[in-house]
């Protein structure tokens, strides 16, 4: 059976997990690679309303196992958290349909001290954190600092691990930050409280990933945020702290062998980004504020306002590159549907030069957008269900994204529902 990556293009944020819902139908497993509880997918079908931050998009479909590879960064307390929210919903959790790797690191509660801490210390220069860990999880993983998930089932050698961690950890709290040290019965706490409780899931995700696909099983891998925040290929330094591309998924996963046979690129139909960084087609005032309540641009995780802007097409085919897309998820297209007039953001003007080819990070800073418009289709596209039947307006904005991002656009989705999706 074929494997297939569902990846961010831009930002994040781009619907990718309403693009998971729909696909699993297809598929028999569903893996979360890379990230931690810093995003959210949100999920709407006929079972509620859903945001998702660590447990994989698959968990809400029937049949279907969902796995957390030993790319993540997992955090036990938010994920016991997220299973209570998602089963007062009737979804049922076991370790049939969520498996954790034993390779996985695990999140500790002194990395989201260390997260805002660090970005209180940095003020007006904040990289624009969710302060849930991530950088500093990431920084200490890559030090060979963390604890496995797999250590759980070793509680004596996992007790003086984290007390060797914490040693270390509590220099850099105390003397660095001026905040409080974690004891011996801190640590304790949080092991009896989140830890083993999550020890029913944990097993050798690698290997049942490689059984399942000898055994013919589909896998579907699911990445957290976007091209533009891979920690490599982004706008660096405003980033997230893992890699984002589908060309980590094995890696991540826990099965390195296997292999990406489709890579489905999930892109909005106008562009949005949370948190810090150079963003070149953002719009401003009422402009901004009318097409941010019309999509609802808010933050599954924090809340917080998404800045918002025109399609970018300079960094969305840039992203559509790093992902190595073979097809193209466009979200929201409903959402536009009260412009007189569409704008798209082209091309770039770098150093006084237009260009289409997405700049190094430091020069985003100074790169201009330059703005082209379509004509809109002022009507209600929620309903629609097949391609003909879109206003030829909405049909011509597609097929110009299409065109200049040269990636065929096989979903376009016109509503947040299941169903709202017209396949091309």
């Amino acid at each position: 059976m074929s494997n297939c990556a569902v990846v961010g293009i831009n930002w994040g944020d781009e619907g990718k997990g309403r693009m998971v819902d729909l696909l699993t139908e297809n598929y028999d497993i569903v893996v979360r690679y890379q990230g931690g509880g810093n995003a959210g997918h949100t999920v709407i079908n006929e079972k509620g309303k859903f945001a998702l931050h660590l447990l994989p998009s698959g968990i809400l479909r029937d049949g279907v196992v969902n796995v957390l590879g030993n790319g993540v960064a997992l955090d036990p307390q938010n994920l016991l958290e997220e299973i209570r929210q998602v089963e007062e919903k009737g979804i049922k959790i076991t370790p049939d349909n969520l498996k954790i790797s034993d390779r996985a690191s695990l999140l500790m509660p002194w990395h989201r001290d260390l997260d805002e801490l660090e970005e209180r210390r940095l003020a007006d220069k904040k990289f624009g954190s969710t302060k849930q860990g991530i950088a500093p999880f990431y920084s200490d993983k890559y030090q060979k600092k963390t604890v496995l998930a797999g250590e759980i089932n070793y509680p004596e050698e996992m007790k003086q691990h984290l007390l060797d961690l914490a040693e270390w950890k509590n220099l850099t709290l105390t003397r660095v930050y001026e905040s409080k040290e974690y004891t011996e019965a801190m640590l304790d706490e949080w092991v009896n409280q989140y830890c083993a409780k999550i020890r029913p899931f944990i097993c050798d995700t690698g290997k049942f990933l490689k059984k399942a696909q000898m055994s013919g099983k589909s896998i579907m891998f699911e990445a957290q945020l976007g091209s533009l925040r891979d920690l490599d290929y982004g706008i660096h330094p405003f980033t997230t702290s893992s890699n984002t591309s589908a060309a980590y998924a094995p890696i991540g996963s826990g099965f390195p062998g296997a292999k990406i046979n489709d890579v489905i690129g999930v892109v909005k139909a106008y562009s949005t980004c949370v948190g810090e960084g150079p963003f070149v087609s953002e719009m401003f005032g009422e402009e901004a504020d009318r097409l941010r309540e019309e999509g609802g641009e808010y933050g599954a995780k924090t809340g917080r306002p998404r800045r918002v802007g025109a399609l970018d097409i300079v960094a969305t085919k840039y992203g559509v590159e790093v992902q190595a897309a073979t097809a193209i998820a466009l979200t929201k297209l409903d959402v536009l549907s009260y412009m007189e007039k569409i704008p798209v953001c082209s091309h770039y003007i770098t150093n006084g030069v237009k260009t289409e080819d997405f700049p190094f990070p430091t020069a985003l800073k100074d790169s201009v957008p330059v703005i082209e418009y379509f004509e809109g289709w002022k009507c209600d596209i929620s309903k629609v269900t097949k391609w003909e039947d879109l206003p030829k307006q909405a049909r011509d904005y597609v097929e110009y994204i299409e065109k200049a991002i040269d990636c065929p656009i096989k979903y376009v989705s016109v509503g947040p529902e299941r169903e709202s999706i017209i396949i091309r």
